[in-house]
């Protein structure tokens, strides 16, 4: 049998998203207004973040539309110094999962902080920001 020479080589990723955004449309338009919306269920009560055209727990497409406070407790977080392909630009970032005042949980970038100072039960804020390509996104801050 031949033993077979591969090489590994680096080779150019480019993503495209097509985000669906119909029925979502409030959060988008949220994010350029400087809020951050999560959808509730009229019917069982249960708060979706990213928010969900359908609940997927009882199946209603009747979806109400609430603003999130913007004030979190920071329950998990991590370091990302090797990026996936699609972050390939950006320095080493911080990640974070918040638990917002209302219940529900936000995965968000966490900035304008320093590694040494980010800890578990730690008080942010989530709110919006400009990304360099001109499109609004959501991320956490230390709550002042």
């Amino acid at each position: 049998m031949a033993s077979a020479d591969f090489t590994l080589r680096s080779r150019p990723l480019t993503l495209a998203y097509q985000i669906p955004a119909g029925r979502t449309r409030r959060f988008w338009e949220g994010l350029r207004e400087g809020k951050v919306y999560a959808t509730r269920c009229p019917k069982c009560r249960k708060t979706y973040f990213p928010p969900a055209a359908d609940c997927p727990n009882c199946l209603t497409p009747e979806m109400d539309w609430i603003e999130l406070s913007g004030e979190a407790e920071i329950e998990a977080f991590t370091r990302i110094e090797t990026q996936p392909a699609s972050f390939q630009e950006q320095k080493p970032y911080t990640v974070a999962i918040g638990r917002m005042k209302s219940g529900v949980k936000v995965l968000a970038w966490l900035v304008d902080a320093e590694l040494k100072d980010i800890r578990v039960g730690m008080k942010a804020r989530l709110t919006t920001r400009v990304m360099p390509d001109g499109e609004p996104t959501y991320v956490f801050v230390p709550a002042a």
